[in-house]
């Protein structure tokens, strides 16, 4: 017999929105993972590896996918007229919102900083410490995303 913890456990991992939303992010990931290195972006499986559980930004959005995978189970399982497929919609809409304009214009905007610190650094002999270059997402690594997404949970939802 299970303890109570474990048929919780089951019971969330086995239900097919969470199996969509996981799915969505994962496959994702996954496809980004395979295109770096298909581009010469990694070198060997410790690169792999991390562009898989840290990268942000790249071919497919992952962010895109999962949130339109969990709305898209969620209005298949609850319908659309549910508040919770409306709450899942609005949320991925800002998320997708957020990984296409707000992240992207900050990983830009740290791009010319860096760049213009180090030009004052060489040219001053200055210190400089490079401020993180948060990566966004381009419109067709967005739509990628979401398409992917809408899939692997309608594929789970129809099962």
């Amino acid at each position: 017999m299970r303890s109570p913890a474990v048929n919780y456990l089951y019971v969330l991992v086995s239900s097919r929105v969470f199996l969509a939303g996981f799915f969505s992010w994962f496959l994702a990931q996954l496809l980004k993972m395979v295109i770096d290195y298909l581009r010469g972006r990694t070198r060997g499986s410790r690169d792999m590896v991390s562009v898989f559980v840290w990268k942000t930004g790249g071919m497919p959005s992952s962010h895109s996918s999962l949130v339109t995978g969990l709305a898209t189970a969620i209005g298949f399982r609850h319908g659309v007229n549910s508040t919770l497929f409306i709450m899942a919609l609005f949320y991925g809409g800002l998320i997708i919102r957020d990984a296409l304009g707000v992240r992207r214009s900050s990983g830009l905007q740290a791009q010319a900083l860096n760049r213009l610190g180090l030009e004052l650094s060489r040219r001053m002999d200055l210190s400089f410490s490079p401020v993180k270059e948060v990566s966004g997402h381009t419109l067709p690594e967005v739509t990628v995303g979401i398409v992917l997404g809408f899939f692997i949970a309608t594929g789970f939802s129809l099962l």
